[in-house]
């Protein structure tokens, strides 16, 4: 792409990574291929709203997709990853009701056919975001082929499936219970209602006996909703109640007398064992209702206002009502208590509004067919879930589906392609819009008014995208795709309907695995809210940070389980990683020249080479192999780990310092040796870590020696055999242990970094003797030590400081390297300070007003301080101990 420059001091992240996008998008590198003879990986992205903007969960959806994506590419399979955004019916239609607001109007000022058009607009000039901001977070999706769920080729499919499910009796119209959304106008299905507990009230009523007889006392949380009672229900075995079905209750604030049902629904242990009815506004009742043939009324019009059945109380709205309500039943004498209760109401998933249950007439899928075979995909392993937790959760939920209401009444959306003749009545389904009533040839045909639930058009996302129900080569290569990933809580939304969906249309499962990723909470584990001022931003991270560590720490943190805590200054720690990959390769490109024809080739057996050489050839194979077996396992934080263990600890730290007295020496071969392997294991960390951190990757790749193309097309390394080696793995371990052995007794008895001393090892194994005799001037360059002795035996001198590495005792004489009054001295003043900090701070935790009043995340900063000052004064104690010895 660009000429090639010495690496400088520091990365640059802001301008690589809008340099290197910019290229990647000009070359179309994330072109799908379909080339014969390959295998095929594919993802359809989970589509974000079309209002939507990235916030962290996108983020680590976005990575973790990308990551496979890169990954497979890498491998050489035919990938592709398919981009697009949902038309969000009702979230997009409340961003545009509020935008007409604003200009004092309504969408009934603007009509149907102008409103849509103003959507349309809308998305035109601000549906985008979200899609410029994957592409910050280095999204390699194919961008010729994104989709939106309301274009042309989606509506085509849409339409297509709605038919089919009809002609074949599996869609229907009907008057059903639904939840209805007075704010939103729209029926939601149930997955679409959240249910948050909530104080509220129980309130018990009195029903007196049709005859005056006696009394039964029923409890509800909604007391409006007793002017829609049309029976009272008991268990027909409660003998508390016999007899009463014949004698009825005379309903309290109206002049009707409804009847007592008998109905083993009805708990007779729950409160008095009776149960008011109202099949208009309650799901369980609506069902003890169709039992029983109960008449339903509907005391509440679309608003949430009560309407004519309710008496003196129309057009209160219905919380206005209730208070109405409470009050003349206390003043008449038919209020028994109110008690304090908890309980879950269900809102709008949108705006929040308490849901209202009512009875109405919508469109309804019927799953149960459809269930039971994505239920047999799942059995069988044609559909596998990660992690596996998941199972019994799935199979409760689709044993326990009810059918699916797919009518909303929006306007922002896929109409509903069913017509009604004028004439004669005639209901008229089809993909095209009929010019006359099949049945009569009238042309007074009226089209349904409803628009689908959202995620029905999800539900085809897998195969839509692929161009079905054409016959496309996409479909034929691409389809099942791979692996979904996405967030458990739409497990049910929209996981399950895909598996439905394709298998029925397509006989097919829409994926092979599915990955159901955790939520991510702040590093408190609470949830993310504005309220709380606790959201990681992350194109902010992005800004801070670079997308690289940011991508890095969202895979790090992305182990199986339902909960990430994020911590941002694990993103800085990151930041830190990728400076030290970068200053790494700025130590490689100093040594190794496109001028340097002599360097060793590597890809072969290795026994010759130095082994210090052959030992980080074992390990990066070894690497390889745990990150492929972690990859192909949606372990991701393992993949992180492994390479961030081998590349910061292993090839940094270690060999990085093994090699450098080849690098710098006299020795030709062994300077050319050092060189090949030198720059063979950079290529291989930089080709690992290209799916995760893109950016970096590529900057440092392209400006190695020799003619490169980009490191998103190089081979993904593979396991060679001829690099493991055990012995070479066991002789440095030893080796690196006798080193860090060493350094540990300088650093825990402070000696001076440029004191030089002595250090000794009994060592009685004359093979363990012999390698740490060869590399005893390695040692002791690392270590500023100025001889090494090895013996056989002998007995650790009092003033040293020891340590056991295997059965080798390795110890340094310490007496004359330090000042012991001096630090002894030292050591007291930090004591006396950490101890009075320490005071501070347990009185402050014991102080019960700061307890009761500062935020939880302030009362635990203390308390983390308060484990880090108790830590550091066991050390100083143990720092005393070990000076005190040398007196």
């Amino acid at each position: 792409m660009s000429e090639k420059y010495d690496l400088p001091k520091a990365y640059e992240f802001a301008e690589v990574e809008t340099r290197w996008y910019d290229h990647w998008m000009e070359q179309k590198t994330f072109a799908a291929t379909m080339e014969e003879g390959r295998d095929s990986f594919s993802i359809v992205i989970p589509p974000p709203n079309v209002t939507g903007v990235l916030h962290i969960g996108h983020a680590l959806n976005c990575t973790l997709q990308d990551l496979l994506i890169r990954y497979h590419r890498m491998k050489g399979d035919n990938t592709v990853w398919i981009p697009g955004t949902d038309h969000a019916g009702i979230a997009t239609q409340n961003v545009v009701e509020r935008q007409l607001a604003s200009e004092g109007k309504t969408r009934h000022d603007l009509g149907r056919d102008k409103f849509i058009e103003r959507v349309w607009d809308w998305r035109e000039e601000k549906g985008g975001t979200i899609i410029n901001q994957l592409k910050r977070m280095g999204a390699s999706c194919d961008w010729d082929r994104e989709r939106f769920t309301m274009d042309e080729g989606l509506s085509k499919a849409v339409r297509e499936v709605f038919v089919r499910l009809f002609d074949e009796g599996l869609i229907y119209k009907g008057d059903y219970i639904v939840n209805w959304c007075p704010r939103c106008h729209t029926a939601l299905a149930d997955d679409e209602v959240e249910h948050d507990p909530t104080e509220g009230k129980l309130y018990h009523l009195r029903y007196p006996y049709a005859d005056g007889s006696g009394e039964v006392i029923v409890a509800t949380t909604r007391p409006e909703t007793m002017l829609g009672d049309t029976a009272v229900a008991v268990h027909p075995e409660d003998e508390r109640y016999t007899g009463l079905e014949k004698i009825g209750i005379r309903l309290p604030l109206t002049d009707r007398v409804i009847p007592v049902v008998l109905d083993h629904h009805v708990q007779r242990e729950f409160g008095t064992g009776a149960l008011k009815v109202t099949p208009a506004h309650d799901r369980d009742d609506y069902e003890i209702g169709l039992r029983h043939d109960l008449e339903r009324i509907k005391i509440m019009d679309d608003h949430g206002v009560m309407n004519e059945n309710a008496g003196k109380y129309k057009g209160l709205d219905r919380f206005a009502c209730r208070r109405q309500i409470v009050s003349d039943l206390k003043e008449q004498g038919f209020l028994e208590k109110i008690e304090d209760y908890q309980h879950a109401v269900g809102k709008c998933y949108r705006c929040a509004t308490v849901v209202e249950p009512t009875t109405s007439k919508q469109w309804f899928v019927s799953v149960r067919p459809l269930a039971d075979k994505a239920v047999a995909a799942v059995r069988d392993e044609r559909i596998k879930i990660y992690p596996n937790t998941w199972y019994n959760t799935f199979y409760s939920w689709m044993d326990n589906i009810r059918d699916w209401c797919i009518s909303r009444q929006i306007w922002w959306g896929h109409r509903i392609p069913a017509w009604t003749c004028e004439e004669c009545g005639k209901l008229i389904v089809a993909t095209r819009a009929p010019d006359v009533c099949s049945k009569c040839g009238s042309s007074n045909l009226t089209q349904e008014t409803d628009v689908l639930d959202t995620w029905f058009s999800s539900a085809l996302w897998p195969f839509s995208t692929l161009g079905w129900p054409d016959d496309t080569r996409e479909l034929e290569t691409f389809y099942p795709t791979s692996v979904l990933i996405t967030s458990f809580d739409i497990l049910f939304f929209w996981v399950a309907r895909m598996m439905m969906m394709g298998l029925h249309l397509l006989d097919e499962v829409p994926f092979h695995d599915v990955y159901l990723h955790a939520l991510v909470r702040d590093k408190h584990g609470k949830k993310m809210s504005k309220s709380t001022g606790n959201v990681i931003d992350p194109l902010k991270m992005i800004d801070q940070f670079g997308t690289d560590a940011f991508r890095f720490t969202l895979t790090a943190f992305a182990a199986q389980g339902r909960e990430i805590k994020m911590d941002e200054e694990r993103v800085e720690g990151y930041r830190r990683f990728i400076n030290k990959l970068w200053n790494a390769a700025r130590f490689a490109q100093m040594h190794i020249k496109d001028s340097d024809p002599a360097i060793v080739e590597v890809a072969g057996d290795p026994s010759s080479l130095a082994l210090p050489h052959q030992w980080i050839l074992s390990r990066i194979n070894a690497t390889v192999q745990e990150v492929r077996a972690a990859l192909d396992g949606y372990n991701f934080n393992d993949v992180a780990s492994s390479i961030y263990q081998f590349t910061w600890h292993e090839f940094c730290d270690w060999y990085l310092e093994w090699i450098k007295g080849d690098l710098y020496g006299d020795d030709e071969q062994a300077r050319n040796n050092a060189k090949g392997v030198l720059l063979c294991v950079l290529e291989n960390i930089l080709i690992m870590l290209h799916p995760i951190t893109p950016f970096v990757t590529e900057e440092i790749w392209s400006q190695l020696p020799g003619e490169r193309s980009t490191i998103m097309l190089e081979k993904f390394p593979k396991e060679n055999s001829q690099w493991h080696n055990e012995n070479a793995d066991q002789a440095m371990e030893l080796l690196m242990g006798v080193i860090s052995a060493i350094r540990t007794i300088r650093s825990e008895a402070d000696v001076h970094p440029t004191a030089k001393i002595q250090a000794s090892i009994l060592c009685a194994d004359a093979d363990k003797e012999a390698l740490i005799h060869k590399f005893s001037a390695a040692i002791c360059s690392m270590t500023r030590t100025e001889e090494l002795h090895i013996m056989p035996s002998g007995t650790v001198p009092d003033d040293a400081g020891h340590v056991l590495v295997e059965d080798l005792e390795v110890f340094v004489p310490l007496k004359g390297l330090i000042d012991v009054e001096g630090e002894l001295e030292k050591l007291a003043r930090e004591h006396k300070k950490i101890d009075k900090e320490l005071i501070r701070v347990i009185g402050k935790l014991r102080n019960q007003k700061f307890l009761d009043n500062a935020p939880e995340a302030v009362i635990l900063k203390e308390k983390a301080k308060q484990k880090e000052l108790e830590t550091r004064l066991a050390k100083n104690a143990e720092s005393k101990a070990r000076l005190r010895k040398l007196q």
